[in-house]
């Protein structure tokens, strides 16, 4: 085992509790074949994976492809939606596809296009779940993805909270790419992270963006998740699994 998964076992070994995972890759749409390279590094390891699905990036072939690989995976691919089109609508400060800049109404519009391109290519696969672009979106969003049906919300931890009724949150804690003072952290970082994370009282959610991931991020990848399958301190869901439950402080 490399040395910057040792806190991870470390962490994994001292649990009292089963840790709980889920991993979340994002802008499936783009770079099928990066997609797919990942989807083949879970199904090694027999883990279980969500793609977060940009609907206007969704051809049919690619909806064929992913709906074969559900199939021929029960319950460890899961599938929904990523914004509409990934695309920025401030025009100034950060990128947000959801955000301040537009109004109810148009990101009403929009969630629900986004739901229907999903459901017309995926059927009852698309999950009501939904994942905004860049992680960001506002209170309005969540408003209208409660009147839309949706059930769950996930962006990074460090958003505050909507708490709105029927929307479950799902939080990431940890980005694969995630830079610290501008600088990409290292694997012994990331390690550091991760095992960190344990502390925490909710799932820890991993998010992937397989286009920005070579050979090497795979590898890197792979170490992690062969770990994980093989602990049987570490728990790893889907997301689906996970909407509404009740989770407790861990002990550690």
């Amino acid at each position: 085992m490399s040395n910057w998964l040792i806190p991870v076992r470390n962490a994994l070994d001292a649990a009292t509790e089963p840790v709980t995972f889920f991993f979340r890759d994002d802008d499936a749409g783009w770079s099928d074949k990066r997609l797919f390279q990942l989807l083949d590094l879970f199904a090694a390891c027999d883990l279980p994976i969500d793609l977060a699905v940009i609907p206007q990036a969704l051809t049919p072939e690619l909806a064929h492809k992913i709906c074969a690989r559900v199939g021929e995976q029960p319950g460890r691919v899961g599938i929904h939606q990523h914004g509409l089109a990934h695309e920025n609508h401030e025009r100034e400060g950060r990128k947000c596809e959801f955000g301040p800049a537009r109004p109810r109404a148009l990101q009403l519009h929009d969630l629900e296009l986004g739901k229907e391109i999903l459901a017309g290519h995926l059927g009852p696969m698309a999950q009501a779940i939904f994942t905004p672009p860049w992680n960001r979106c506002t209170a309005v969003t969540g408003d209208c993805l409660a009147r839309l049906g949706f059930e769950a919300l996930s962006r990074d931890h460090t958003a505050e909270r909507l708490n709105i009724r029927g929307l479950s949150e799902l939080p990431v804690r940890i980005d694969w790419f995630a830079k610290r003072k501008g600088e990409r952290l290292d694997l012994d970082q990331l390690g550091a992270l991760i095992a960190g994370a344990m502390n925490d009282s909710e799932p820890i959610g991993i998010m992937f963006h397989h286009a920005a991931m070579g050979a090497e991020e795979r590898g890197a990848a792979g170490e992690l998740l062969a770990l994980l399958s093989g602990h049987d301190r570490a728990r790893c869901e889907l997301m689906q699994s996970l909407v509404g439950r009740v989770v407790r402080p861990r002990k550690v």
